[in-house]
C-alpha cells in the first residue's frame, strides 16, 4: 500500500502547476529524444538477436522502445526515465538467442526476469545499488563497450564472424576473413563514423549525429545502388512476427533460462537505477528505486508479448530528455508516439538503412559509454585502487558472463577494502607511565586485522609494561571476532600480572564486547573514558 501511496505524491508532484507551456516543452522533447531513440532502437535491436534473425531483431528493437517509452516511462521512479533497447543488454542477448530455445528463449527470460525486477522493487532490493563501487561500474560499461564495438566488425566490415564467444569471434575475424573485407560496406561504416564524430554539438540537440548520418547514407546508398546489405522494409506492426507464446511456456525451460533472465535482471537494475540516479542529480529532483524497479518489471513483463527485446532506463536518451527541456514522463509517451508515426509512415525508408551505417552508430556509440573522464582520473591521480577494478571489471566483461563480472569487481573492491582497513597504527607510551604500554588502532578493529593487534599487546607485555591500554577512539567498527580475540589475549596475560586496558569503545562496541564475554572478564574500571598517557608515543616493538 505504502508503495502506491508514494508514487500518487510523485505523480502530485510532477504534474502540479502543469499547463499548456510545460505540455508544448514534453511534446518538443518528446520529439527530440525519438530522434536520438529511432537509429539506436534499430541498432540495438539488429544487435541483439544476431543475423539468422534480423529483420526480428530490428522490429522488436522499435517495437521495443516504443513499449518501453509508454508502460515504463508511464509507471518509472522519476520524471525523466527514458527506457528502451541498449547496447549492453545486447551483449546478452545474443547468446540466449544462439542457444537451445533461440527467440522463444529470449522472450521468456525477458519475463522472467521482469517478474524478478518487479520483486525486487517490491522487496526495495534498489538501495542494494549504493553497495558497488563506482570503478566497478566504469570498468563494467567500458566492458560492455568494447563487447559492443567488437560484435559489430562483421557488419563493419562487410564480413561474415564465426566463434562461441567474442574472443573467439576475433581471432576468427583476424585470421580468416581480413581478406574478404567488403570496401563499399567499409567505406559506408567510416563514413557514419565521421559524420558523427564532426557533427557540430550546436545543432545535436535539435537532430542528433546518429540520425543525421544514418539519413546521408542511406541516401547515398540508395541514389548510386552501393552493393550493401540493408535492412529491408520492416512490419507496420506493433506487433513482431515472432513473440512471446504462453503455449511454449514449459517448467524444463523455465529451469533452464532462469540463469539468463538473473543476469538481464541484474543488469537491467544496475543500469536503470545508475541511470536514475544520475538524471536526478542533472534535475535536481527526487528519485525512487523502488518504483523504478517496478516499473521495469512491468515493462520486461509486457514486452516479450509485443516481441521485443529486454529493456532498461537509457543515460543517452534519458539526458536528452533533460536537456531537451522534458517536464514530466509525458516526454518518454510522446518519444513512443512519435516511433510509432515512424513505423507506419516511413517502413520502406527504414528499410533502405544499410547495416553498416547501424555499425558505424553503435561503433561511436560504443566509444562514447565510456566514462573517460573517470577513467582519466582514475590513472592521472594514480589511484591504484581504483585502477585494478576498472581493469579487471572490464577485462572479466569481456571474457566471462556479465553477471560474473559484477560479482568480481565486487569481490575485489571487498578484498581491497579489507586489505586498507586491516592497517593500523600503534604506539606505546614511555612517560609518565613507563609501565604503561598504548596500542592505538586508527581503522576498523575486525578479524582482518585482529592477529596484528593482538600480536603487539603481547609484544608490549614481553617489554615489561605492566599495563596494556588499547585505544579505540574514533574506530565505528568492532567484530566480535576481534572482541574474542582479546578476551583470549586477557586469558593468556592475566596470570602474569597483565592487565588489558581499553578506551575509547563506542556504545556499539561495548554491546560486542558484553556479548563476547570480554566486558565481564576485564570489568567496568577497565574500560576507560580518560586516557592520562600521552597520545603521541613511540612504536611498541
Amino acid at each position: 500500500m505504502s508503495f502506491f501511496k508514494n508514487f500518487a505524491s510523485m505523480l502530485r508532484r510532477e504534474f502540479k502547476g502543469y499547463n499548456g507551456a510545460r505540455l508544448l516543452k514534453d511534446l518538443l522533447a518528446g520529439l527530440t529524444v525519438a530522434a536520438v531513440a529511432l537509429p539506436l532502437a534499430l541498432a540495438f535491436g539488429q544487435a541483439s538477436v544476431g543475423p539468422e534473425h534480423t529483420a526480428v531483431g530490428i522490429a522488436a528493437g522499435l517495437i521495443t522502445a516504443i513499449v518501453a517509452g509508454i508502460v515504463t516511462g508511464a509507471l518509472g521512479g522519476g520524471s525523466f526515465q527514458i527506457s528502451g533497447p541498449t547496447g549492453a543488454m545486447t551483449v546478452i542477448l545474443g547468446g540466449i538467442v544462439s542457444g537451445a530455445y533461440g527467440l522463444t528463449g529470449m522472450f521468456v527470460a525477458s519475463l522472467l526476469a521482469g517478474v524478478i525486477l518487479l520483486l525486487a522493487g517490491v522487496l526495495h532490493v534498489g538501495r542494494l545499488i549504493r553497495f558497488i563501487p563506482r570503478p566497478v561500474v566504469v570498468g563494467f560499461t567500458s566492458g560492455i563497450a568494447l563487447v559492443i564495438a567488437l560484435g559489430q566488425l562483421g557488419n563493419f566490415f562487410g564480413v561474415s564472424l564465426s566463434g562461441e564467444s567474442t574472443l573467439g569471434k576475433v581471432i576468427f575475424f583476424f585470421k580468416e576473413t581480413l581478406p574478404d573485407i567488403h570496401l563499399p560496406t567499409l567505406l559506408c561504416s567510416l563514413s557514419v563514423v565521421l559524420i558523427m564524430l564532426v557533427y557540430p554539438k550546436r545543432f545535436a540537440k535539435y537532430v542528433p549525429g546518429s540520425l543525421v548520418s544514418i539519413i546521408l547514407i542511406t541516401a547515398v546508398v540508395a541514389l548510386f545502388q552501393i552493393d550493401v546489405g540493408t535492412i529491408g522494409e520492416i512490419s507496420r506492426s506493433l506487433v513482431n512476427s515472432e513473440r512471446l507464446q504462453l503455449s511454449a511456456l514449459s517448467f524444463d525451460m523455465i529451469l533452464d533460462l532462469l540463469s539468463p533472465a538473473l543476469t538481464i535482471a541484474a543488469l537491467g537494475m544496475v543500469e536503470s537505477l545508475l541511470c536514475g540516479t544520475c538524471a536526478a542529480n542533472m534535475k535536481n529532483e527526487p528519485f525512487d528505486s523502488d518504483i523504478e524497479l517496478v516499473a521495469q518489471g512491468v515493462g520486461n513483463i509486457v514486452i516479450p508479448f509485443f516481441g521485443g527485446v529486454p529493456s532498461t532506463a537509457a543515460i543517452a536518451r534519458t539526458s536528452v530528455a533533460i536537456k531537451s527541456g522534458g517536464q514530466t514522463r509525458l516526454t518518454g509517451i510522446f518519444q513512443s508516439l512519435f516511433l510509432i508515426l515512424c513505423m507506419f509512415l516511413l517502413p520502406s525508408v527504414i528499410g533502405m538503412v544499410p547495416y553498416a551505417a547501424l555499425a558505424g552508430v553503435l561503433m561511436v556509440t560504443a566509444v562514447r559509454m565510456n566514462e573517460w573522464h573517470a577513467i582519466r582520473r582514475y590513472f592521472k591521480g594514480k589511484l591504484w585502487d581504483a585502477i585494478l577494478m576498472f581493469s579487471v571489471t572490464m577485462i572479466a566483461t569481456v571474457l566471462l558472463d556479465l553477471t560474473y563480472a559484477i560479482l568480481i569487481g565486487i569481490l575485489l573492491a571487498l578484498i581491497l577494502m579489507l586489505v586498507r582497513l586491516a592497517r593500523a597504527r600503534f604506539a606505546r607510551a614511555e612517560d609518565p607511565a613507563p609501565d604503561t604500554a598504548l596500542v592505538k588502532c586508527d581503522t576498523a578493529a575486525f578479524f582482518a586485522n585482529q592477529e596484528g593487534v593482538a600480536a603487539l599487546l603481547e609484544a608490549c607485555v614481553t617489554n615489561d609494561a605492566t599495563r596494556v591500554i588499547l585505544s579505540l577512539e574514533g574506530v565505528r567498527y568492532v567484530d566480535a571476532s576481534f572482541a574474542i580475540r582479546l578476551l583470549e589475549l586477557h586469558e593468556e596475560i592475566a596470570p602474569r600480572g597483565r592487565h588489558l586496558l581499553i578506551y575509547g569503545a563506542d556504545e556499539d562496541a561495548l554491546a560486542i564486547f558484553k556479548k563476547a564475554g570480554l566486558f565481564d572478564a576485564l570489568g567496568e574500571d577497565a574500560f576507560l573514558t580518560e586516557l592520562t598517557v600521552p597520545t603521541e608515543a613511540p612504536v611498541c616493538v
